[in-house]
Formats: C-alpha cells, structure tokens, sequence
C-alpha cells in the first residue's frame, strides 16, 4: 500500500516537473496592457533618446533664442527725425480779421535729427553679455543631456537585472502552482497531507506577492525610460553583452585623472563658471550704465529764430547727478561673490563625488569578482535534483521549500550585485561627464 501511495505522488510530481519545465520557458514576464514589445540596444536606445527627447528640443531652440540676442546687441540705436509746422490754423491778419490766404508763406518749419552714442563701451559690453549667455544656454543643453542620458543608461540597465530576476519568480511560480494542482487533486484520498498543500500554498502565495512588486517596480522604470526615449506603448527588453561588461575595471583610471577630466568637462561646473563670468560681465556693465549717454543733433528752423532759415548742431546728455545707478553696481559686485563661492562649492562637490564613486566601483567590483562563476550553474543543477528527491520522499517539503528560497535569493542577490557594479560605472561617466566606462 505505501508502495502504491508512493509511486502516485512520485507520478504527480513527474507531471508537474514536466509542466513546470513546459510553461517556465513560456510564460512571459508581464500580462499587462496591450503594448509592442521591443528587444533594444543600449547605442539604439540613446539615439532615439536623441532623436525624440522633448525637453532636449526645447534646449535646442533657447540656445537659438540666446544667439539672436547677440545679433540684437550689435545693433546700433536708430536715429530719430523730428519735423513740426505751424501755426496750423493759419495766421489772422490783425486789421480785416480774416484768415490770409498766403499763411503758407508765414508758417514756421523745423527739423531735427539726432543720434544717440553710447559711451563707455556699452554695446561691447552687450555684445559679451550676449555671446556669455548663448554660452551658457549651450552648457545647460549639454548639462540636461548629460543628466537625461545618465537617467537613460540606469534605467536600461535596472529593467535588465530586474527582469532577469522576474524569470526566476516565473520559475519557482510555476513550479509551486503545478505541485498545488497536482496535490488539490489528491487531497481528501489520504496520498498528501493536509499541512503540506496549506505550506505550499502559504509559499506560493508569497512569491506572486514578491513577483507582482518586482512587475510594479520593472512597469515604474519602464515608464521612466520611455519619457527619456519619448516612445509610447513599448516595453523595452534591454540587450546587454555582460561578458563587455565584466571586463570593466575601475583601476583603468586614476583618480587623479578623473578628476582632471571632470574639471575639464563637467557642464555644471562650466554653469557655474559661466555665472561667475556673467556676472563680471554685468558688473562691468553696470558700472558703464552710471556713465551718460551723448545725443547729437542736426537742427533746422525756418521763421522760427533771429535769421529765416536757422541752422544748429547740438548735443545733449543727462547729469549724473541723482542716479549713478549705484544699487545695481553694488548688486552685481554681490552677485560676483555669490557665484564665485558657488563655483568653489560645485569643484568641492566634484571632487568628493568622483571619490565616492570611485570607492564604490572597486567595493562592487571586489564583490563582484568574488563570485564564483560556477555558483549559479550549480544552483540550477541542485535546483533539478532537489525536486527530483522531493518526488522520492527523499528530503521532505520543508527542506525543499527552503532550497527554492535559497535559489531564489541567490539569483536575486547576483543580479543586484551586477547592477550595483554597473550602476557604479555609470556614476563615474556621469561625474566625469565622459564615457570612460561604455
């Protein structure tokens, strides 16, 4: 009789086995809203991030709206032209007190013509303004590239791992829903006891838990990525060349030369030194606006003066006398010390950064490098012949139930070791603001 009860349950955990085999290979990682699904590079997905990225476009035209600001600066003032005439009712002859048909003759014209002329290098100091601002805006551009593509970059990487591990809660779902069919359909006739399909069901349960927030957390960075990328309605399946990307060695640079790099390319330190710039720039030009501006002039007056046809040359400018526009010169030499210790603060941050995630990259990379390549292999050998002796009777549903929570987690704990190397990788491109590791 136990022969008997023994082979039945060796039998129903052969078909699961079978079962579990057939729908672990088929069975997808999501069943979400209907949506194209796309295998993508990572040099694919940063040229459609290049291509289609809104927020790049609009830094795009503001550095086209900043250098017609230049083209405005170098432009002279216009001339002004002034004319009058009068009396414009004509002129009343004081003994018949009607209008003289030949007031034409009487009335009086005059015409000006003025120029304004900037002193003390105004326009120049426009000029530099204008071609400093265009300058920054181009920083800001290839700043908000920089963050958009590190953003880009992570996440690619992160729906990788993550989805690596959602096939192992595939897996071990299948696997745990087949052997809770398997045994539902035997229970009452005495071959599996009760606990055991309640402890199955109690660990399946768990795992479409855990499986349903790595789904949520995979969809959340999916949604992420496509607003980088501007796509709608696709689900990204990453291709990564893991073996490019164990042969990355933090060692390949120094310290020193990172930080080198960053001082040369980092675009929020090129902002920064481009306000401090601006800000010199405008305090120069300030200080000219406390110096009045020259209008010259060419008059005309006819009847209007001593002589019937006057002519006159003049100039005129205002009297520094009240306003030497001392708030704003002494507002902009302010605004040199506030971007100047601004300045100094992000080079402190530069550095500090670069050494942290240097410091990093080498601990995930000694973590990484310490993992012996076989472990998994074998993890996937054992995985086969623990549920092979579970079906003997050999080992009982406890110390089955633990090895697939040991799989589970060792698989886990790999891929997040793997991001958290690449990941590190990706902050020292960010920080440096070039590829050194790709």
């Amino acid at each position: 009789m136990m022969t008997t009860v023994l082979y039945r349950i060796a039998f129903i955990i052969c078909l699961t086995s079978a079962a579990f085999c057939s729908q672990a290979q088929n069975q997808p990682l999501i069943s979400p809203v209907k949506v194209d699904s796309t295998a993508i590079s990572l040099d694919s997905a940063e040229q459609i991030f290049l291509r289609n990225n809104l927020l790049l476009l609009a830094q795009r035209y503001n550095i086209d709206a900043q250098k017609a600001l230049i083209i405005q600066a170098k432009l002279w003032p216009n001339p002004n032209l002034a004319y009058a005439r009068g009396p414009i009712f004509g002129i009343h002859d004081q003994f018949s007190n009607v209008v003289n048909a030949g007031f034409f003759n009487y009335a009086e014209n005059t015409a000006a013509i003025s120029q304004l002329i900037l002193l003390a290098g105004k326009r120049n100091k426009q000029i530099k303004l204008a071609e400093a601002n265009a300058k920054l805006a181009e920083y800001q551009f290839y700043d908000l590239l920089r963050t958009l593509k590190y953003t880009l970059r992570t996440d690619f990487f992160n729906i990788y791992y993550l989805q690596q591990s959602a096939k192992v809660y595939n897996k071990e779902i299948s696997a745990m829903q087949q052997v809770v069919t398997a045994f539902e359909s035997q229970q009452g006739k005495g071959y599996i006891a009760e606990k055991e399909v309640v402890r199955i069901k109690a660990q399946l349960y768990s795992l479409q838990s855990e499986y349903n927030d790595l789904i949520n957390q995979i969809n959340d960075t999916q949604s992420e990525l496509r607003l980088v990328m501007q796509v709608k309605n696709l689900y990204i399946s990453p291709i990564v060349d893991t073996q490019k990307n164990a042969a990355l060695d933090p060692a390949a640079y120094s310290l020193t030369t990172l930080v080198d790099t960053a001082f040369k390319s980092r675009t929020d330190l090129k902002i920064a030194r481009a306000n401090t710039q601006i800000s010199k720039l405008n305090y120069n030009y300030q200080k000219a606006l406390a110096v009045p501006d020259l209008t010259a002039s060419l008059g005309y007056d006819r009847l209007g003066s001593y002589v019937q046809n006057f002519h006159s040359v003049g100039v005129s400018m205002d009297l520094p006398i009240f306003n030497r526009n001392q708030g704003n010169i002494k507002s902009a030499k302010a605004m040199i010390q506030v971007n100047q210790t601004t300045e100094k603060s992000v080079e402190a941050s530069v550095e500090e950064q670069l050494y942290r995630a240097l410091q990093k990259a080498y601990d995930n990379n000694k973590l990484y490098k310490n993992i012996d390549p076989k472990f998994s292999g074998d993890f996937d050998r054992l995985l086969n012949e623990v549920l092979i002796n579970y079906q003997r009777r050999n080992i009982g549903l406890l110390d089955f139930l633990d090895f697939y929570d040991a799989y589970k987690s060792n698989i886990l704990q790999i891929n997040s070791i793997q991001f958290n190397r690449i990941s590190a990788f990706e902050d020292i491109n960010f920080y440096t603001g070039t590829n050194f590791y790709n």
